[in-house]
């Protein structure tokens, strides 16, 4: 790293307008907010907030996720996302309600779970 060279603050200057994703899977949550141009802004993860094992995919720890990463966001000036979901975990409805709650403007939700068209063959049926 060059020494003597400061890490400046990221500020939004177009129209404050970006895109939240949001990624729900039966393991953790991810939660990333970008721009109007798809730079990352801030993202947030269950397991980066501390939470390990079965307590990633809570609600709550995609509450938290969603909460972190808006807050870094509206701090650059960041107002209003449009808000893509995809995956089929238990912390999507949270992770949504937590990002309008810290004081960003949901225009639109997107749900862009992939659903199979009896594509591949899934895998065998688990024994326990």
């Amino acid at each position: 790293m060059a020494a003597g060279k400061k890490k400046t603050k990221r500020k939004i200057v177009t129209d404050a307008h970006g895109r939240a994703f949001v990624r729900a899977t039966f393991n953790n949550v991810m939660v990333t907010i970008t721009d109007a141009y798809g730079n990352v802004l801030a993202w947030s993860t269950a397991g980066k907030n501390g939470f390990r094992g079965s307590k990633k995919n809570t609600p709550y720890a995609a509450q938290v996720s969603a909460e972190k990463s808006a807050k870094d966001a509206f701090d650059m000036g960041l107002r209003k996302v449009d808000v893509s979901v995809k995956g089929p975990g238990s912390g999507r409805e949270a992770a949504i309600r937590a990002l309008s709650a810290s004081g960003l403007e949901i225009h639109s939700v997107i749900d862009k779970t992939p659903i199979p068209h009896n594509g591949c063959r899934p895998p065998k049926r688990r024994r326990v």
